[in-house]
Parts: structure tokens; C-alpha cells; sequence
């Protein structure tokens, strides 16, 4: 017989997503952004802004798979420690 016993923790998990997926992927897109692209600044800026909800989507999607709502948050917060201090290094050079 399976075990059909129901996950309490997706609200946590979904939070998780939400606010630090979003903030990772603003920080994604940020570290991208200082990559040299041969495109003008406005195609740069428009490819920016369009990418920022796929990658949200992506990281709000592998949320679910973390064993609880605090493994969720622990991994996604160190994520974007690493992704914001990496952004602020490149961004200074």
C-alpha cells in the first residue's frame, strides 16, 4: 500500500519560492547583465526583463523538491547569499 500521508510544509516550500526565488533570480539576471554582450543597451535591457520570469519560474518549480519548508528556505537563502555577494565582487571590477 502507498503512503498517502499529506506534506503540511508546501506553504513554506511556496514562500520559499516566492520571495527568495525571486530575489535569486534578480540576481541571476544581474550577474548576466554584467556579462559584455554584443547587443545594445536596450535589446540588453529588454532581454533582462524578459528573463527574470522564466528564471523565477524555474527555481519557484524546484522549491517542491526540498525534503521540508526549512531545507527549502536554508538552501534558497544561502543561494542568494552566494548569488548577491558574486554580483557585488563582479560588479566592482
Amino acid at each position: 500500500m502507498a503512503d498517502s500521508s499529506f506534506r503540511t510544509d508546501w506553504l513554506s516550500k511556496s514562500l520559499a519560492g516566492i520571495l527568495l526565488g525571486f530575489l535569486a533570480a534578480m540576481a541571476i539576471c544581474g550577474l548576466f547583465f554584467l556579462l559584455p554582450l554584443p547587443i545594445g543597451p536596450s535589446a540588453e535591457a529588454q532581454l533582462m526583463m524578459w528573463l527574470v520570469g522564466p528564471v523565477w519560474l524555474t527555481l519557484l518549480s524546484t522549491c517542491f523538491l526540498f525534503r521540508s519548508g526549512t531545507r527549502a528556505w536554508f538552501w534558497l537563502g544561502l543561494t542568494n547569499v552566494v548569488l548577491y555577494a558574486l554580483y557585488f565582487l563582479f560588479k566592482s571590477f
